[in-house]
């Protein structure tokens, strides 16, 4: 179960401008047991943001989905297809459905419509990845669907750092991980040289309070019996 709470409709609109075609995309699931990114809470913000844009003078064409599970890459089918031709996508699932979502959509930028308060994706049957750390204040509308938090084994908010080889995180020097563990900034910067955001990669983060935060990298579990 995956906690998440809806952010101000004023963010929301903000992350939003200068796209025209928009995607609402919600997950039935874990943020739809706790009212925040279900089908009708895709509904009820998709109401609410026409009124804003509406009242701000701006034509957008808003558009509706919902999956069972947004972590889950087979279930995302639909949603990719109905992404074709839309300038960006609002996810409603917690941060792993937004980089899950993310991760097929080479082209066409995501945005957290919530924070993910508290969390793996399901990367294939049996195995999970801890791709999102619930850290309460979602940065992935900035760092291109990509969290440094939960991706970068130093929790970066500005990388890379130094030590990353041939694209991989300098962690994989002190412990053997297979896969290897690859640098998350790299990821970052691929992904937003893609989307044509790479001004924004120079911007600087402010520091974060790490006093409650754990000292590893992204961890991967894999059932016993599963046969990789």
């Amino acid at each position: 179960m995956i906690v998440g709470t809806r952010k101000s409709l004023a963010e929301i609109q903000e992350m939003l401008s200068g796209f025209h075609t928009i995607l609402l995309s919600g997950c039935d699931t874990c943020v739809a047991e706790c009212a925040s990114g279900g089908r009708r809470e895709v509904a009820e913000l998709a109401a609410a943001l026409k009124m804003g844009f509406r009242l701000a003078g701006r034509a957008v064409e808003l558009k509706e989905s919902s999956v069972d599970r947004q972590c889950i890459h087979e279930f995302l089918l639909d949603v990719v297809e109905m992404a074709q031709g839309c300038d960006a996508v609002l996810s409603l699932a917690c941060g792993a459905g937004v980089q899950a979502l993310a991760a097929r959509l080479e082209h066409i930028p995501v945005f957290p419509a919530l924070n993910t308060q508290f969390i793996g994706e399901t990367a294939e049957r049996g195995v999970w990845l801890e791709n999102c750390r619930g850290c309460g204040d979602c940065l992935l509308g900035y760092t291109g669907g990509i969290c440094p938090i939960s991706r970068c084994a130093k929790r970066l908010l500005n990388g890379p750092c130094g030590g990353a080889r041939n694209g991989l995180c300098e962690i994989n020097l002190v412990r053997e991980y297979d896969p290897p563990i690859p640098c998350a900034w790299e990821q970052i910067y691929n992904r937003m040289k893609t989307l044509g955001t790479l001004d924004r990669f120079f911007e600087v983060a402010p520091s974060r309070d790490w006093s409650n935060a754990h000292s590893s990298g992204p961890r991967r579990v894999v059932r016993p019996d599963q046969k990789l």
